[in-house]
């Protein structure tokens, strides 16, 4: 491992895969926290292995306390707000280190002092409407007369108005990998027989029951309570159940395995947006089939990734050891430069949750099954701390912009008229207010009124960017809307990588673009400074669209594919449709 990987994993003093930074600090850290505040005991005997977390951040979510035993009402009043800032910085969640200094030198406390600790910040929490978990509790070496302590603590808001923490995250993997079996598992809260009974649940066509393999994309739900506590349909009948009790909420994103299904696994990686991404593969098979081209999608489309091998009931322990060494092989190869994390234990879980988040090189690594229930938890817990991408800061800029709306779904349905699902891009958006929808296959916007919004099953009155949700469009018809975003475009210009073609890439070409949810044929009308393209290559390129205009923006992601070719890159400048379709009553007037 290179240097900063090291440091990462606080090998220093061998902890490094056991807790998240715990090592001795580099030099020149520990030079500039030489004189940290002497608020240690006595009984505290700081040495040259003294190991660090890194300094505290004053933004972000993660706070360090190293004590908070009898505090005043002032200062009781202070670290409530505290606690509050800390919650909205990580969208209702906050993670408290307990006996850590404020430059990240881990002192620990007794266990008494520890005990008065977490007392002081359970009733900080039901101040400020929020629950606490202790995640782990570790014993700080020192020489030192009596054993010291640091805990982790993840502290939950509470929701309200179901404005709980929704993460989206996409399975990918190869056909019978056991994504569906799976998802039907953790869903459900049942283990499953061995024969496919678990995954019965998830599909939505009958020859998808019939053949046992995924065509179309589904979705399922697994929450947390804000105790930390699995929410699913084995104690909730309904979603709306879920939701009401959950403070967050994993969406699962069940996407086909099969080669011919290949375009409905894109347009779900694409179009959904997901948070991360779930490679399962199969343990008595390994990297087979789509596997590889799977993992290169979702590095491509740069969604994190982390992968659980299933089915390790079936084989033997050296085969499943095989299968993990085969894994780690390819994602340290220099096309992926990931770093590989096994996860045994608990608390290799959470140390997995906190850096897969904040190192898009780590790649935790999961070895599970489905009938027997082995390191089943494990995973959960995986889920249950694995924190959003997205800072609050972040989340409020996009909510100052303007609405925008991805359709991704159009339902019928009766009595409520038409119904569309997707995600709200930027802004906010309220039952009642008006928006535009477009563009139709002439390029033309509709005005529209939304009716309800639901999230989940749930109503909802209030919708926030970056989050997935159906809106009620009333009488409107259906047939002016198409699976398209809310600048229309016939032509657009993309830096684009050739990934992989037979032959040569020229002008002429036609390929099928993935831009978000647009799914269409485009014609290559121009290689910029090249006659013609190989694999491995860049170039600038013009497309155009053979059916319909699209709406574009720049700097969004390109995946093209066409056969065995393919190719990504990013939107560099877009050609309007008012070029393409002038309107004959505006050259009357010119004329």
């Amino acid at each position: 491992m290179d240097a900063r990987v090291s440091e990462l994993f606080g090998s220093g003093n061998g902890h490094g895969s056991g807790h998240q930074g715990f090592g001795v600090a580099p030099k020149k850290a520990s030079a500039k926290n030489k004189k940290p505040k002497a608020r240690f005991s006595r009984n505290f005997k700081p040495s040259n292995n003294t190991p660090y977390l890194p300094p505290e951040a004053e933004e972000g979510n993660i706070e360090y306390k190293l004590k908070l035993v009898n505090p005043t009402q002032y200062r009781f009043e202070h670290l409530a707000t505290q606690m509050k800032w800390r919650l909205q910085e990580g969208r209702g969640e906050a993670v408290y280190q307990i006996g850590v200094e404020d430059n990240g030198m881990l002192v620990g406390l007794s266990e008494e002092d520890m005990r008065a600790s977490l007392k002081t910040l359970h009733r900080l929490a039901e101040k400020v409407g929020a629950d606490i978990a202790v995640l782990r509790e570790r014993e700080v070496d020192y020489d030192s007369d009596i054993p010291r302590k640091i805990a982790e603590v993840l502290i939950r808001k509470v929701p309200d108005d179901q404005q709980f923490l929704d993460l989206r995250v996409a399975v990918l993997g190869n056909v019978d990998s056991g994504k569906s079996t799976l998802l039907g598992v953790l869903t459900q809260g049942e283990l499953d027989n061995g024969r496919g009974r678990a995954r019965l649940n998830l599909f939505r066509h009958l020859h998808e029951i019939q053949t046992g393999r995924t065509s179309s994309i589904s979705f399922e739900i697994l929450g947390f309570n804000s105790k930390g506590e699995v929410v699913n349909y084995s104690e909730s009948r309904t979603a709306e159940e879920i939701c009401e009790s959950a403070s967050k909420m994993i969406t699962f994103i069940d996407l086909a395995g099969h080669h011919k299904y290949l375009k409905t696994t894109i347009f779900g990686l694409t179009s959904y947006c997901p948070d991360f991404a779930m490679l399962v593969v199969s343990a008595n098979t390994g990297i087979a089939g789509t596997t590889r081209e799977h993992l290169g999608l979702a590095m491509a489309l740069k969604v994190p990734i982390f992968i659980v091998i299933s089915k390790v009931d079936l084989c033997a322990r050296a085969t499943v050891e095989r299968t993990v060494r085969q894994l780690e092989r390819v994602l340290k190869q220099p096309g992926c430069n990931k770093v590989p994390m096994v996860v045994s234990s608990t608390d290799d879980a959470v140390t997995a949750a906190q850096q897969f988040a904040q190192s898009p090189s780590i790649t935790p690594i999961f070895t599970l099954s489905s009938v027997s229930g082995e390191s089943l938890d494990l995973l959960k817990v995986f889920f249950n701390i694995i924190p959003p991408l997205s800072n609050s800061k972040e989340q409020e800029e996009l909510m100052q912009q303007l609405t925008e709306f991805q359709v991704d779904e159009i339902y019928t349905v009766p009595e409520v008229g038409t119904v569309v699902g997707g995600t709200l891009y930027s802004g906010i958006c309220r039952e009642g207010d008006h928006l535009v929808v477009g563009p139709t296959d002439l390029g033309q916007f509709h005005k529209l009124t939304i009716g309800s919004i639901q999230r989940n099953r749930s109503a909802c009155r209030v919708l926030k960017a970056g989050q997935a949700a159906t809106l009620a469009l009333g009488d409107f018809d259906r047939s002016l809307l198409r699976k398209v975003r809310l600048l229309v475009m016939f032509q657009f210009i993309a830096e684009i990588v050739l990934l992989f073609h037979a032959k040569t890439f020229h002008k002429g070409f036609q390929v099928t673009v993935h831009i978000g949810n647009v799914r269409q044929t485009a014609t290559v009308e121009a290689v910029y400074g090249k006659e013609e393209l190989r694999t491995g290559e860049k170039a600038v390129v013009l497309f155009k669209f053979i059916k319909h205009p699209e709406y574009l923006k720049v700097g969004a992601k390109v995946l093209f594919r066409q056969g065995v070719t393919k190719g990504i890159g990013h939107v560099t400048k877009l050609q309007p449709i008012a070029q393409y379709l002038p309107s004959p009553r505006e050259d009357d007037d010119d004329a």
